[in-house]
Protein backbone atom coordinates (compact mmCIF):
# COMPACT_ATOMS: atom_id res chain seq x y z
CA UNK A 1 0.00 0.00 0.00
CA UNK A 2 0.95 3.59 -0.39
CA UNK A 3 4.24 4.90 2.11
CA UNK A 4 2.38 6.39 5.56
CA UNK A 5 4.74 8.67 7.80
CA UNK A 6 5.54 7.44 11.24
CA UNK A 7 3.56 10.24 12.89
CA UNK A 8 -0.13 9.87 13.45
CA UNK A 9 -3.21 11.10 11.21
CA UNK A 10 -5.42 13.98 11.93
CA UNK A 11 -8.98 12.92 10.87
CA UNK A 12 -11.05 15.66 9.67
CA UNK A 13 -14.28 17.34 11.43
CA UNK A 14 -17.26 15.15 11.10
CA UNK A 15 -19.94 16.67 8.64
CA UNK A 16 -21.68 18.54 10.81
CA UNK A 17 -18.67 20.23 12.34
CA UNK A 18 -18.51 22.04 8.90
CA UNK A 19 -17.38 25.55 9.27
CA UNK A 20 -18.42 28.40 7.71
CA UNK A 21 -15.97 30.92 6.44
CA UNK A 22 -15.86 34.09 3.99
CA UNK A 23 -13.61 34.68 1.22
CA UNK A 24 -11.20 37.69 2.19
CA UNK A 25 -9.04 37.80 -0.63
CA UNK A 26 -8.11 36.38 -3.94
CA UNK A 27 -5.02 36.91 -5.81
CA UNK A 28 -4.25 35.54 -9.37
CA UNK A 29 -0.31 33.44 -8.87
CA UNK A 30 0.40 32.73 -12.47
CA UNK A 31 -1.88 31.89 -15.24
CA UNK A 32 -3.40 28.52 -13.64
CA UNK A 33 -3.25 28.91 -9.84
CA UNK A 34 -5.62 31.12 -7.95
CA UNK A 35 -5.20 32.16 -4.26
CA UNK A 36 -8.07 32.48 -1.95
CA UNK A 37 -8.19 33.50 1.88
CA UNK A 38 -10.80 32.89 4.00
CA UNK A 39 -11.95 34.12 7.20
CA UNK A 40 -14.23 33.91 10.19
CA UNK A 41 -15.16 33.51 13.43
CA UNK A 42 -15.74 29.59 12.82
CA UNK A 43 -12.13 29.34 12.26
CA UNK A 44 -11.27 30.32 15.59
CA UNK A 45 -8.85 27.71 17.38
CA UNK A 46 -8.40 25.80 13.83
CA UNK A 47 -5.69 23.21 14.77
CA UNK A 48 -2.82 23.60 12.35
CA UNK A 49 0.52 23.68 12.84
CA UNK A 50 1.70 19.87 13.42
CA UNK A 51 2.13 18.73 9.82
CA UNK A 52 3.04 20.59 6.77
CA UNK A 53 0.54 19.07 4.72
CA UNK A 54 -2.28 20.06 6.56
CA UNK A 55 -5.12 19.89 4.47
CA UNK A 56 -9.08 20.89 4.31
CA UNK A 57 -12.16 19.59 2.74
CA UNK A 58 -14.25 21.93 0.45
CA UNK A 59 -18.04 21.14 0.53
CA UNK A 60 -18.85 22.35 -3.17
CA UNK A 61 -22.38 22.75 -4.24
CA UNK A 62 -21.92 21.19 -7.91
CA UNK A 63 -23.16 22.30 -10.81
CA UNK A 64 -26.94 23.32 -11.50
CA UNK A 65 -27.54 22.71 -7.37
CA UNK A 66 -30.46 24.58 -6.17
CA UNK A 67 -28.69 25.91 -3.43
CA UNK A 68 -25.59 27.76 -2.18
CA UNK A 69 -23.54 28.25 0.87
CA UNK A 70 -24.54 28.23 3.53
CA UNK A 71 -26.29 25.00 4.28
CA UNK A 72 -27.39 21.76 6.17
CA UNK A 73 -25.42 19.05 4.88
CA UNK A 74 -27.37 16.14 6.35
CA UNK A 75 -30.14 17.79 5.39
CA UNK A 76 -29.50 18.05 1.92
CA UNK A 77 -28.43 14.57 1.34
CA UNK A 78 -32.25 13.63 3.59
CA UNK A 79 -34.38 15.66 0.77
CA UNK A 80 -32.33 15.70 -2.34
CA UNK A 81 -30.97 13.20 -5.08
CA UNK A 82 -27.45 12.15 -4.60
CA UNK A 83 -26.20 14.13 -7.89
CA UNK A 84 -27.12 16.94 -6.05
CA UNK A 85 -25.91 16.68 -2.80
CA UNK A 86 -22.71 18.47 -2.04
CA UNK A 87 -19.15 17.36 -3.54
CA UNK A 88 -15.94 17.48 -1.44
CA UNK A 89 -12.86 18.40 -2.95
CA UNK A 90 -9.50 18.37 -0.49
CA UNK A 91 -6.63 21.11 -0.89
CA UNK A 92 -3.72 21.76 1.25
CA UNK A 93 -3.21 24.21 3.59
CA UNK A 94 -0.56 26.69 1.93
CA UNK A 95 -0.84 28.82 5.08
CA UNK A 96 -2.82 29.94 8.67
CA UNK A 97 -2.50 32.86 10.31
CA UNK A 98 -4.12 32.00 13.87
CA UNK A 99 -4.08 35.76 15.33
CA UNK A 100 -6.15 37.28 12.59
CA UNK A 101 -7.89 33.13 12.02
CA UNK A 102 -7.20 33.51 7.86
CA UNK A 103 -6.85 30.21 5.88
CA UNK A 104 -4.90 30.46 2.86
CA UNK A 105 -5.76 28.43 -0.42
CA UNK A 106 -4.01 27.79 -3.33
CA UNK A 107 -6.22 26.57 -6.34
CA UNK A 108 -5.23 24.75 -9.89
CA UNK A 109 -7.31 26.09 -12.73
CA UNK A 110 -7.47 24.65 -16.07
CA UNK A 111 -10.46 26.54 -17.63
CA UNK A 112 -13.75 25.41 -16.93
CA UNK A 113 -12.39 21.74 -16.01
CA UNK A 114 -13.72 20.27 -12.52
CA UNK A 115 -15.51 21.58 -9.82
CA UNK A 116 -13.26 23.25 -7.23
CA UNK A 117 -11.12 25.57 -10.02
CA UNK A 118 -14.24 26.86 -11.69
CA UNK A 119 -15.39 28.04 -8.47
CA UNK A 120 -11.80 29.76 -6.97
CA UNK A 121 -11.60 30.99 -10.49
CA UNK A 122 -15.29 33.07 -10.30
CA UNK A 123 -15.01 33.58 -5.87
CA UNK A 124 -15.58 37.07 -4.78
CA UNK A 125 -14.68 38.47 -1.67
CA UNK A 126 -17.83 37.93 0.40
CA UNK A 127 -18.58 34.70 -0.96
CA UNK A 128 -19.40 31.84 1.55
CA UNK A 129 -17.33 28.45 1.65
CA UNK A 130 -17.92 25.40 4.26
CA UNK A 131 -15.19 23.18 4.79
CA UNK A 132 -13.91 20.12 6.81
CA UNK A 133 -10.45 19.29 8.65
CA UNK A 134 -8.14 20.15 9.30
CA UNK A 135 -6.06 16.88 8.69
CA UNK A 136 -2.26 15.94 8.00
CA UNK A 137 0.33 13.23 8.24
CA UNK A 138 3.55 14.49 7.33
CA UNK A 139 6.20 17.02 8.51
CA UNK A 140 10.40 17.06 7.53
CA UNK A 141 12.43 15.12 10.08
CA UNK A 142 14.44 17.77 11.37
CA UNK A 143 16.89 14.57 12.07
CA UNK A 144 17.35 13.74 8.24
CA UNK A 145 20.55 14.39 6.47
CA UNK A 146 18.85 15.82 3.47
CA UNK A 147 15.23 16.15 2.36
CA UNK A 148 13.87 15.49 -1.05
CA UNK A 149 10.42 17.14 -2.42
CA UNK A 150 8.73 15.38 -5.69
CA UNK A 151 5.11 16.87 -7.28
CA UNK A 152 3.41 18.90 -9.67
CA UNK A 153 1.66 22.46 -9.05
CA UNK A 154 -0.77 20.79 -6.76
CA UNK A 155 1.93 19.83 -4.32
CA UNK A 156 3.05 23.45 -4.48
CA UNK A 157 1.07 24.31 -1.12
CA UNK A 158 2.68 21.59 0.75
CA UNK A 159 5.91 21.85 -0.47
CA UNK A 160 6.23 25.45 0.45
CA UNK A 161 5.10 24.64 4.22
CA UNK A 162 7.37 21.83 4.40
CA UNK A 163 10.60 24.35 3.02
CA UNK A 164 10.16 26.45 6.04
CA UNK A 165 10.64 23.95 8.33
CA UNK A 166 13.77 22.67 7.45
CA UNK A 167 16.82 23.47 9.60
CA UNK A 168 19.87 26.06 7.70
CA UNK A 169 22.58 24.31 5.23
CA UNK A 170 20.44 20.90 5.54
CA UNK A 171 20.40 19.85 1.38
CA UNK A 172 16.91 19.80 0.37
CA UNK A 173 16.04 18.89 -3.36
CA UNK A 174 12.72 19.63 -4.93
CA UNK A 175 11.48 18.74 -7.99
CA UNK A 176 8.44 20.39 -9.95
CA UNK A 177 6.53 19.53 -13.06
CA UNK A 178 4.53 22.47 -14.31
CA UNK A 179 2.86 23.15 -17.54
CA UNK A 180 5.48 26.36 -18.57
CA UNK A 181 8.19 28.75 -16.57
CA UNK A 182 5.21 31.45 -16.26
CA UNK A 183 3.78 28.64 -13.63
CA UNK A 184 6.82 29.08 -11.15
CA UNK A 185 6.49 30.21 -8.09
CA UNK A 186 9.58 31.89 -5.39
CA UNK A 187 10.43 29.02 -2.60
CA UNK A 188 12.53 29.79 -0.39
CA UNK A 189 14.00 27.79 2.58
CA UNK A 190 16.90 28.09 5.63
CA UNK A 191 17.82 24.93 4.05
CA UNK A 192 20.58 24.34 1.13
CA UNK A 193 17.82 24.49 -1.78
CA UNK A 194 18.27 23.12 -5.06
CA UNK A 195 15.08 23.80 -6.85
CA UNK A 196 14.44 21.89 -10.64
CA UNK A 197 11.34 23.02 -12.56
CA UNK A 198 10.56 20.94 -15.41
CA UNK A 199 7.88 22.13 -17.80
CA UNK A 200 5.13 20.00 -19.41
CA UNK A 201 1.92 20.86 -20.50
CA UNK A 202 1.52 17.53 -21.68
CA UNK A 203 1.13 15.84 -17.95
CA UNK A 204 4.12 13.32 -18.99
CA UNK A 205 3.75 10.82 -16.15
CA UNK A 206 7.39 9.44 -15.82
CA UNK A 207 9.28 12.67 -16.65
CA UNK A 208 9.72 13.35 -12.89
CA UNK A 209 11.02 9.88 -12.33
CA UNK A 210 12.91 10.07 -15.58
CA UNK A 211 14.75 13.68 -13.84
CA UNK A 212 15.41 11.81 -10.96
CA UNK A 213 17.09 9.13 -12.39
CA UNK A 214 19.67 11.88 -13.32
CA UNK A 215 20.27 13.44 -10.57
CA UNK A 216 23.00 12.81 -8.31
CA UNK A 217 21.22 13.17 -4.92
CA UNK A 218 23.76 13.49 -1.73
CA UNK A 219 24.45 10.42 0.66
CA UNK A 220 23.03 9.72 4.35
CA UNK A 221 19.48 9.33 5.64
CA UNK A 222 16.82 11.17 3.59
CA UNK A 223 13.40 11.98 4.20
CA UNK A 224 11.16 11.91 1.02
CA UNK A 225 7.82 13.62 0.30
CA UNK A 226 6.39 12.66 -2.93
CA UNK A 227 2.71 13.74 -3.59
CA UNK A 228 0.72 14.60 -6.59
CA UNK A 229 -0.57 13.08 -10.00
CA UNK A 230 -1.45 9.14 -9.31
CA UNK A 231 0.89 7.55 -11.71
CA UNK A 232 3.49 9.84 -11.84
CA UNK A 233 4.27 9.02 -7.95
CA UNK A 234 4.06 5.55 -8.44
CA UNK A 235 6.87 6.19 -10.79
CA UNK A 236 9.24 8.18 -8.62
CA UNK A 237 8.32 6.01 -5.21
CA UNK A 238 8.93 2.75 -7.56
CA UNK A 239 12.21 4.66 -8.59
CA UNK A 240 13.15 5.53 -4.80
CA UNK A 241 12.04 2.29 -2.91
CA UNK A 242 13.40 -0.76 -5.49
CA UNK A 243 16.03 1.29 -7.53
CA UNK A 244 17.63 3.11 -5.11
CA UNK A 245 16.51 1.63 -1.94
CA UNK A 246 15.25 4.44 0.08
CA UNK A 247 13.62 2.63 3.19
CA UNK A 248 9.61 2.96 2.53
CA UNK A 249 9.56 4.71 5.90
CA UNK A 250 11.10 7.33 4.90
CA UNK A 251 8.87 8.30 2.33
CA UNK A 252 5.57 9.77 2.48
CA UNK A 253 3.82 9.36 -1.27
CA UNK A 254 0.14 9.88 -2.22
CA UNK A 255 -1.95 9.94 -5.47
CA UNK A 256 -3.45 13.66 -4.98
CA UNK A 257 -5.42 12.96 -8.38
CA UNK A 258 -5.09 11.17 -11.39
CA UNK A 259 -4.94 12.40 -15.23
CA UNK A 260 -7.94 12.08 -16.70
CA UNK A 261 -10.21 10.65 -13.86
CA UNK A 262 -13.06 13.19 -11.87
CA UNK A 263 -11.97 13.35 -7.85
CA UNK A 264 -15.22 10.50 -7.34
CA UNK A 265 -13.41 8.12 -9.82
CA UNK A 266 -10.08 8.69 -8.28
CA UNK A 267 -11.34 7.50 -4.59
CA UNK A 268 -12.98 5.05 -6.04
CA UNK A 269 -10.29 3.79 -8.07
CA UNK A 270 -7.42 4.21 -5.54
CA UNK A 271 -7.30 1.03 -3.88
CA UNK A 272 -6.43 -0.72 -6.78
CA UNK A 273 -3.03 2.66 -7.44
CA UNK A 274 -2.58 0.89 -3.86
CA UNK A 275 -2.63 -2.71 -4.70
CA UNK A 276 0.15 -1.23 -8.07
CA UNK A 277 2.18 0.34 -5.80
CA UNK A 278 2.56 -2.98 -3.40
CA UNK A 279 3.53 -5.50 -6.70
CA UNK A 280 6.25 -2.89 -8.01
CA UNK A 281 8.20 -3.89 -4.99
CA UNK A 282 6.88 -7.47 -5.16
CA UNK A 283 7.83 -8.00 -9.51
CA UNK A 284 11.31 -6.21 -8.82
CA UNK A 285 12.16 -8.35 -5.73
Amino acid sequence: MADSPATPQIPARPARRALLTRVESVEQLTPNMIRIVVGGEQLAGFPVGAFTDHYVKLLLPPAGAPYSAPFDQEQLKATLPREQWPRTRTYTVRAWDAENTRLTLDFVVHGDEGLAGPWAAAAQVGDALQLLGPGGAYAPDPQADWHLFVGDASVIPAISASLARIPAGVPVHVLLQVDGPEEEQPLESDGELHLHWLHDPTHDAALLANALRELELPSGRVHAFVHGEAESVRLVRKQLVVERGIPRDALSASGYWKLTRSDEDWRAEKADWKRQVEADEVTAG
